[in-house]
């Protein structure tokens, strides 16, 4: 039993990395966004808030990357969790685990958690676009 536990520490361990990565990854994406949206103010530079599409999409792009190492390593855990202490090989390898629903990139990208942080940041920028 003990080489399961310290296994599941492992994976659990790179699951709240990837968690915290994420959770800062959305701090810095409205930071930056905000930035953009001050140094375009009127009577300024107005392309300031056509750059700010960059860092908005390439964070989202980052995140879902990050959302979808979690869900596999949370497939990696459950899977060690069903295993017997004999079975463990301590292996960290996800690749058995890409296919099916919610396991792709993309799928990630566009979840509604995602989407709904950062489609939001996108449409901010898009009216904020408008006004100016």
């Amino acid at each position: 039993m003990h080489q399961k536990l310290k296994h599941l520490e492992f994976i659990q361990g790179v699951i709240n990395r990837l968690s915290t990565n994420s959770f800062q990854l959305k701090g810095w994406s409205v930071v930056l966004v905000s930035a953009l949206f001050a140094l375009a103010v009127p009577g300024s530079r107005a392309a300031f808030v056509y750059l700010a599409y960059i860092p908005a999409i390439v964070f989202w792009g980052l995140d879902g990357y990050f959302l979808w190492q979690e869900r596999l390593y949370r497939a990696l855990y459950d899977h060690v969790r069903a295993q017997t202490d004999a079975d463990i090989d301590f292996s960290m390898d996800t690749r058995r685990f890409r296919s099916g629903p919610g396991r792709s990139w993309p799928e990630a990208a566009l979840s509604r958690t995602l989407l709904g942080f950062h489609g939001v940041l996108i449409l901010a920028i898009f009216v904020v676009m408008l006004a100016l």
